[in-house]
């Protein structure tokens, strides 16, 4: 990996992002409907390599079950607001009211003093069997500070798939204030598969991975307003990362024996060729934010939000509007805006560029050339 001098006695590794990447096409071209988007994690095997991400805005229960239904995966953040009130839809409506009459900074203190209500146990289990009645994967997302004391919950409630995702991960965490959590002794005391994350270097998602995690979320931060970058100064293009992550995932393959971790990439993913780009640099499957909450029929309600408002110290990111793009079902499976913009059928999107370039599922594709462009 090429790095730069910026500076006496400080060099750097150049990395990339999403749009700084192209796919190569091959010397084959496919017929679109001859291309397979399926993907399995675990026991679990999904028609498309599409997670509705672990945000209010983005997944509630009803449409984690419409996404279920479509052939994706919604997980559902158990610190939410549907574990928090009985009927969230409506002060969800009254953000958006706030929002438009008083601005963006009323509607986030109100929203900020939404959290302060406690999670509810009974409400875990109830908004999870709604997942479970419908017959979809019911997934869960934790922080990672709140693993031991919500956990116990999300289990008896009979949960598929736990999401231990905060802004950055790792398996080592430590602390002179409190006993830190375990990830490998937690993980190997279930009996669910575990997805965790974010993390964006190799060597922090080769050691999520020794933990026993059945995937690795890649990505610091996320397109719902988060400011992680601009407030901490963490993050990294999201093509390196996950390219990154790719590479850990193959030293482990070797070295557990033929074990293999997926990886999840998360960011601000907006496009069909966005989910492709991630793809090609090495996901097997992409978490989406903001491009879901746009949906007419989305949580938001015309708004989205990161959950960093949920850190108590430090709160990032702010409610914004979410100008409605289509409904969730033309997002995900279309039919396409005749402008031909990309934030509509985005499965089509990544079909096609599949299509495009002569690959016939989603671990060849991870295999295709990428090229850099060039600085203008």
């Amino acid at each position: 990996m090429a790095e730069v001098e910026i500076g006496i006695g400080k060099s750097a590794r150049v990395a990339y992002g999403l749009g700084a990447v192209g796919i190569v096409p091959s010397r084959r071209t496919r017929d679109p409907q001859d291309v397979s988007l399926a993907w399995e994690i675990d026991a679990y095997r999904f028609d498309l390599p599409l997670v509705a991400a672990a945000a209010d805005a983005v997944t509630s229960p009803a449409s984690a079950i419409a996404l279920g239904r479509l052939g994706g995966l919604g997980v559902l953040h158990v610190e939410g607001l549907w574990t928090r009130y009985e009927q969230p839809e409506n002060h969800i409506a009254d953000l958006s009211e706030i929002g438009a009459k008083e601005g963006q900074q009323a509607a986030t203190e109100r929203l900020r003093g939404l959290y302060e209500s406690p999670v509810r146990p009974e409400l875990i289990a109830r908004r999870l069997g709604e997942l479970r009645e419908a017959g979809v994967v019911v997934a869960a997302a934790l922080r990672p500070q709140k693993v031991r004391a919500l956990s116990q919950h999300v289990l008896a409630a009979g949960v598929d798939l736990l999401v231990i995702h905060g802004t950055a991960v790792s398996a080592e965490h430590q602390s002179r204030r409190s006993e830190p959590l375990n990830l490998k002794r937690f993980i190997g005391e279930l009996d669910v598969p575990v997805l965790v994350g974010g993390c964006a270097s190799f060597s922090t998602a080769l050691h999520l991975m020794r933990t026993g995690a059945a995937g690795v979320i890649v990505g610091v931060g996320s397109g719902l307003g988060d400011r992680t970058h601009e407030v901490l100064g963490v993050g990294v293009p999201l093509a390196t990362a996950i390219a990154d992550a790719a590479g850990a995932r193959m030293r482990y393959l070797d070295e557990s024996g033929g074990r293999y971790v997926h990886v999840v990439a998360h960011g601000d993913l907006q496009t069909g060729g966005d989910l492709a780009k991630a793809i090609a640099c090495g996901a097997d499957a992409v978490m989406v934010d903001a491009a879901l909450a746009a949906a007419q029929d989305a949580p938001g309600q015309g708004g989205m939000w990161p959950m960093d408002v949920l850190h108590s110290d430090l709160p990032r990111g702010r409610w914004a509007p979410a100008p409605p793009t289509g409904t969730l079902a033309q997002i995900v499976t279309g039919p396409g805006a005749a402008t031909g913009t990309g934030l509509l059928n985005l499965a089509g999107g990544l079909r096609t560029a599949m299509a495009t370039t002569g690959y016939a599922t989603l671990k060849e594709f991870q295999k295709a050339e990428i090229m850099v462009t060039a600085a203008s």
